[in-house]
């Protein structure tokens, strides 16, 4: 099976052309940046270069993205030049090449202000009903790839699934208050709570939609640790989350204070994965108790592909675009 991934440079573009490597798949990647796991460097803006790179090709991985640091360094019409006209130059090639099945990388920041209570008020519980309310062009762009995929899947007939997915990235937290707060193995633990996944359980899920596109048509889907909470959990979460993880997960205060680590005192939201573990068969492989288990024996709690794949940062240029992901 040839499969084009985009966005190959970036840190789930190279663990996906890592994975294929030791496939019997054909896997093509392309990027605006070189590295060894891209083939064709160019920009998905141009609608020459997607279709020369569509050609024989039966799986799109389509993992190139502006991501929400860039809002900082790029213009919004380099957003809507990578987000918007990359991905509908790759859906109208994908059915003119009669593709079996596409996969949209999305992001879980495509809720926005759906994230946000008011304090004191129950965490939100995130499921794909929830309605997106994007804050930024990060988010509006994506939320519009995301319905261009719809739209493709309805009149084109193109099977098409989206993956939303939560924090994965290894570089430092985008908020100084947070990074000021706590430590930066602290912080990403305490996230496989509500809002983490580890690279290599976003690889899996990339797989197993590539295969199930077919017989679901379309789909979004969340791509996220499995939390040890459930909804009921949600009130006392915005007001008490220590207190729930110490009835959900017994034991890790003592693992934390030998740490020296912390809980922040309340959760804003938490992403349920029940129905990419239902409907794709997905079974994530890192949560949080694996990490705590990790942290607690002094192993690092990365996957072995995270820890291959490294930090890789964010490209700085403004006025151009970045397939990375």
């Amino acid at each position: 099976m040839k499969i084009l991934v985009t966005g190959s440079s970036g840190h789930l573009g190279e663990a996906l052309m890592r994975t294929f490597a030791n496939s019997p798949h054909d896997a093509v990647g392309i990027d605006v940046l070189s590295s060894p796991y891209t083939h064709v460097v160019g920009t998905l803006a141009d609608r020459a270069v997607v279709d020369a790179c569509m050609k024989g090709v039966d799986v799109v991985l389509h993992a190139a993205t502006l991501h929400k640091p860039h809002v900082a360094t790029h213009s919004r019409q380099d957003f809507i030049d990578t987000n918007i006209t990359g991905t509908l130059n790759l859906l109208e090639a994908a059915v003119a090449n009669h593709v079996r099945s596409f996969v949209f990388t999305s992001t879980t920041s495509t809720f926005g202000d759906a994230l946000t209570p008011p304090p004191g008020a129950p965490a939100v519980w995130i499921t794909e009903d929830v309605v997106p309310i994007p804050k930024n062009i990060y988010g509006t762009t994506k939320v519009a790839a995301e319905d261009l995929c719809q739209l493709f899947h309805r009149n084109e007939n193109l099977p098409c699934l989206v993956l939303r997915t939560s924090r994965f990235f290894p570089e430092e937290d985008d908020l100084a208050e947070r990074r000021a707060a706590f430590e930066e193995a602290n912080l990403k633990a305490n996230e496989f709570l509500y809002r983490r996944v580890d690279i290599e359980d976003v690889v899996s899920a990339h797989l197993l939609a590539m295969e199930k596109a077919s017989a679901l048509g379309f789909g979004k889907f969340i791509i996220t640790a499995t939390t040890p909470f459930s909804r009921d959990d949600a009130r006392e979460l915005g007001v008490d989350a220590p207190a729930v993880l110490r009835r959900r997960v017994p034991g890790f205060e003592a693992i934390y204070a030998r740490l020296g680590w912390k809980m922040p005192p309340a959760l804003d939201r938490v992403y349920d994965n029940e129905r990419a573990r239902t409907l794709l068969g997905w079974a994530p492989r890192y949560d949080y108790q694996r990490v705590l288990h990790a942290v607690a024996s002094d192993i690092d709690p990365r996957s072995e592909l995270a820890r291959l794949v490294g930090t890789k940062g964010y490209h700085r240029s403004s006025g151009s675009t970045s397939d990375a992901s």
